[in-house]
Formats: structure tokens, C-alpha cells, sequence
């Protein structure tokens, strides 16, 4: 996206309310053109990394409206604990409806907050902490994805739940996914697969499409960018192709950092043993959301990083296609 975003009043864009349209982008501010990165959430204690002692606790953000979608505070927090146990209610970011991204058609993306990853290069850092969002009640979210079934059925789209990232809230992405397969929509999960254990087996039931975020081939590559181990990713595509779900790989180029074909190649071999990978995405870095880590207060390692080159993007992407991928 390029356009400006509309000016945000009280945690819901001015001009945008709930009966006036489609909106492109709702909820907190985002930058225009940012794409997330995201992660996961239940945190084990494993691979304890220094830099999620970097983040240093941001202010609760308050809000009545998540554009157009009412935020449940009239909730008590013992009430909101139950209910975020059970998944009636969720900690969302934003979210906003776009074509050609996260997934086929016109798709209906919410960003959910919360993810123990600490990728170099999230373009969303903003959605790390959980209390960066807002308690929305799952059926009101579901009342916002029913408005779209006509656009969806129209372009082939649907819905995407991310983050942040969504394993993080397996409750609550649950009875999302449950009810919307029960409305006849195309369902997807954006995941880094490090929690895909909390991905259990009535859940991916209702998945249609999973976008597996793989951040590096290698496990010291996969520690170094995101402060975690790349096992338990490569652990959930497995289950993914065990239970022939359509999974889309994802990858982000990042000169001086995974741009080395000793991590590209791994990458490449596991895609290619996945009978469920319909294709590959290589995303050249960019700096679109440098000015959020500074916001927050957090130490940018790839500020002096620039984009990769067409070449390098070319000679990457023939690394997939040589393994018979498609890739994009």
C-alpha cells in the first residue's frame, strides 16, 4: 500500500466507521506499505535470547473502536482472563482487507498481538508485546468477516489470521477458524511454526492455507534473526504435509544476514520435500518500518542494511525454482 492512512481517532480511523464502507487498513497505526514478519508465543523458555529484555513494556493502548469493530472494555479483568481462555476474546492489533497479499483473492487479515520471536527485520514491531492490542470479542470479529462473504465468494479470498503471531491465541484462533469454515469461507493462518505445537489437530481442520514463515535454513542463522530455534518450524511443516494442507513458503531476503546460500539452499531442500508447498516467496528487506523500532525505544541492528539487488533477488529465487518450486 502506498496511499496515506486516514487520520486515527480513539483507535479507529476518522471517516471510517463501521457502515461506511470498506476500509483498507483498521485498527492501530500502521505505516503505509509495512508487511509483517511474524512469529510466536508461548514462551518455554528455550533459546533465551538477550534482545526480549530489549523491549521495554509499552503502555497499554486504549481504544473504543478497532475500525468499526466495538473493543470489548466493559470486560472486568478477571472476566477478560476467562474469556481469553476459553477464546471468546482475543488481543488484536489491527486489521485490514487486501488483495493479492496473505493469501488468494481479497482477504480480510487480522493482526493478532503478541510473538516471543525477536526477528532483525519485523516490519511490525509494534505487535510484539500482547498489550499492544485490544480486546476484541470473537463474535464481533466474526460479525466483520460475515459482512465480506459476498466479496470473498466474488474474488476467490477470505480470511487471514496473523500477528504478531496467531499460534500465540490458539483459543481464540480456534473458534475464528471454526466458524468460519461453518460460514463457507476460505480460511489461512500466517505463522512462523514456532508454536505449532499449539496447533492441535481440530484446529488445522479448519485451515485451508497455512503461509509458513521460515526465516533461515540453518540454526545459528535462524538464532541469530529471530533469537530462537529453527527446529520446531521445521517440526510443524511436517505436520502440515502429514495432513495435506496447502502451505505457501515464506522467506526474507536480507543482504549481509540470510543471503547466504548455505542458509538458502536448506530452506530450498525442505520445500521441496513438502508435497503440501504450492509455492515459495522470496521478500527483498526493505526499511519501511525502521521509524517503529525507534518509537518504541528499541535498538535497530539493520539500519545501514539496504535492500537486496534485483540480481540477488533473481539468484535466490533460482535457488527454489531449481528444486522445481514455484516460486515468486
Amino acid at each position: 500500500m502506498t496511499a496515506a492512512l486516514p487520520e486515527v481517532v480513539g483507535g479507529a480511523f476518522a471517516g471510517s466507521p463501521a457502515d461506511s464502507g470498506v476500509p483498507v487498513v483498521a485498527g492501530l497505526p500502521r505505516d503505509p506499505g509495512v508487511r509483517r514478519d511474524d512469529g510466536a508465543c508461548r514462551d518455554d523458555g528455550a533459546c533465551r535470547d538477550d534482545r526480549r529484555s530489549s523491549l521495554r513494556p509499552a503502555p497499554p493502548v486504549r481504544a473504543t473502536m478497532l475500525g468499526g469493530i466495538p473493543v470489548a472494555d466493559h470486560l472486568s479483568r478477571s472476566e477478560l482472563l476467562m474469556a481469553q481462555r476459553c477464546g471468546e476474546v482475543g488481543s488484536v492489533h489491527s486489521w485490514e482487507l487486501v488483495t493479492a497479499v496473505d493469501g488468494p483473492g481479497t482477504r480480510m487479515t487480522t493482526f493478532l498481538a503478541g510473538c516471543p520471536l525477536r526477528c532483525l527485520y519485523c516490519h511490525n514491531p509494534d505487535t510484539m508485546a500482547a498489550n499492544r492490542g485490544v480486546p476484541v470479542l470473537a463474535s464481533d470479529l466474526l460479525a466483520r468477516i460475515e459482512r465480506y462473504r459476498g466479496v470473498f465468494r466474488a474474488t476467490g479470498g477470505g480470511i487471514t489470521l496473523s500477528g504478531g503471531e496467531v499460534l500465540q491465541q490458539p483459543a481464540f484462533a480456534r473458534r475464528i477458524l471454526a466458524t468460519a469454515k461453518q460460514l463457507g469461507i476460505h480460511t489461512a493462518i500466517d505463522t512462523s511454526g514456532f508454536l505449532g505445537r499449539n496447533a492441535d489437530d481440530a484446529m488445522l481442520a479448519d485451515v485451508d492455507l497455512v503461509l509458513l514463515d521460515v526465516k533461515a535454513g540453518d540454526e545459528p542463522t535462524y538464532h541469530r534473526v529471530t533469537g530462537r530455534r529453527l527446529q520446531p518450524t521445521l517440526d510443524f511443516g511436517r505436520r502440515l504435509d502429514a495432513a495435506g494442507i496447502e502451505t505457501w513458503i515464506r522467506f526474507v531476503l536480507v543482504p549481509g544476514l540470510t543471503d547466504n546460500p548455505a542458509t538458502i539452499e536448506p530452506i530450498a531442500d525442505y520445500a521441496a520435500s513438502l508435497r503440501c508447498v504450492s509455492r515459495v516467496e522470496v521478500l527483498p528487506f526493505h526499511q519501511m518500518g525502521r521509524g517503529k523500532w525507534a518509537e518504541l525505544g528499541l535498538s535497530y541492528e539493520l539500519a545501514e542494511t539496504a535492500p537486496p539487488s534485483a540480481e540477488l533477488v533473481a539468484s535466490t529465487r533460482a535457488i527454489f525454482s531449481s528444486r522445481g518450486l514455484t516460486c515468486f
